[in-house]
């Protein structure tokens, strides 16, 4: 039984369980779900709303550590550190994916109209640009 266990776990890198042992994650799996099932009540109590996918979305992925950020100290020192540039860059990726998630949404909502305007947006071809080969 031990050689198959070290069989098993001898493809496994250096540190591949570390990251269990911060504060920031949840050490089990029952401390894992009752954590996400009290960011969605926090979430249905703010909003009303029984699904949290809409907020999940907006908010990122990292809309769970806002509540535990928020009791932090250094917060603001931490937050004082980063530059500028890179916030930039993070919110222009955030807000790529929120459009990505609009983007879905309005084509579920309406597929026609969201293609028609697809196609008016992409589709327009300034012929004094085009070259032909002959």
């Amino acid at each position: 039984m031990v050689e198959n266990f070290e069989r098993y776990s001898h493809g496994f890198w250096a540190g591949l369980f570390a990251y269990y042992d911060t504060s920031y994650l949840p050490r089990t799996n029952n401390d894992h779900e009752r954590f996400f099932r009290q960011t969605k009540t926090r979430h249905r109590r703010m909003t009303g709303l029984r699904s949290w996918n809409r907020y999940n979305w907006r908010g990122g992925e990292f809309v769970v550590w806002v509540d535990d950020a928020l009791k932090q100290k250094n917060l603001l020192n931490r937050l004082s550190g980063v530059k500028y540039e890179d916030y930039l860059h993070e919110r222009k990726g955030w807000e790529s994916r929120l459009q990505e998630g609009t983007n879905r949404l309005r084509f579920r909502r309406d597929p026609h109209l969201y293609l028609s305007r697809l196609e008016k947006t992409h589709l327009f071809v300034n012929w004094a640009d085009v070259v032909f080969f002959s």
